[in-house]
């Protein structure tokens, strides 16, 4: 049963971005399309990462602009990007190593706390109005919170800091911690890196899971050409800054360029 695959929801136009001398990308053009999983792929050094920091924000583009949901930005900084619904794994881990699970995964909800500092100071501690707003807040976002712990299959390690988790749970949690603000567009840099094959085959499962059951719109950047080949609806091939290939995963394998530049130097 193929998916249904929606209209364009991310357009990235002519982005080109330098520092210094150094073109990190030129003149980069593709499109993300609502609900499927849309792979950038290429050689170390090819500008993965920093498309991805243009899309969320981080990098400004000195040219080219990011249309997101039919809204075209030069520029947005990264609280906007993520109020607009994108959140980001990273490549190195970006979690409170000394906070647990659960806390973690709380912090990703920070978008959605509309009480004030306030109304969360003063919450009414014996209920005789029955709920007030900041509770009611806070009980809505612990269950939503609670439901991605059980569809990563983390209830184990729900009170567990961080930092004493194996790498490939630690990895799971950052999903979770980019679940939890409720994305449209999910960016993954490189979530399987540094693991193991059945870690890999788990987080494989999860990726294809929050895409057909959150109907999460997926762009990943990794490097295991089985595994971008095996779940992507469409890739993206950069080398040295410059787009080489676009298309489905047969028409990107078979791309004499992509071959050359990438395929054909796999080790």
């Amino acid at each position: 049963m193929s998916k249904q695959i929606g209209d364009v929801i991310l357009d990235v136009q002519n982005i080109s971005l330098s520092f210094g001398g150094v073109k990190a990308l030129t003149d980069i053009s593709f499109d993300v399309r609502e609900h499927e999983i849309r792979s950038i792929i290429g050689p170390n050094g090819a500008g993965k990462s920093s498309m991805l920091n243009c899309i969320n924000g981080v990098y400004t583009p000195q040219q080219g602009s990011i249309t997101f949901k039919g809204q075209t930005f030069k520029h947005m900084n990264s609280r906007q990007v993520a109020e607009m619904g994108v959140a980001r794994t990273f490549q190195n881990l970006a979690l409170f190593k000394g906070m647990s699970v659960l806390d973690n995964m709380m912090a990703g909800r920070n978008l959605h706390i509309k009480s004030n500092i306030f109304a969360q100071a003063f919450r009414n501690p014996f209920g005789i109005f029955g709920l007030g707003g900041a509770e009611k807040e806070e009980v809505h976002n612990r269950a939503y919170v609670e439901h991605i712990i059980d569809f990563l299959e983390i209830q184990a390690h729900r009170k567990t800091p961080v930092a004493q988790l194996p790498y490939g749970l630690q990895k799971r949690v950052d999903l979770g911690r980019a679940l939890s603000m409720q994305p449209s567009v999910l960016l993954l840099d490189e979530p399987m890196a540094g693991m193991n094959l059945e870690e890999k085959q788990d987080m494989c499962r999860f990726i294809l899971d929050v895409n057909d059951e959150f109907g999460t719109t997926i762009v990943l950047i990794e490097h295991d050409m089985g595994v971008v080949m095996d779940i992507s609806d469409r890739v993206v091939v950069l080398d040295y800054g410059k787009k080489i290939g676009d298309g489905t995963p047969d028409e990107v394998r078979t791309n004499q360029d992509v071959i050359n530049a990438y395929l054909g130097t796999s080790h």
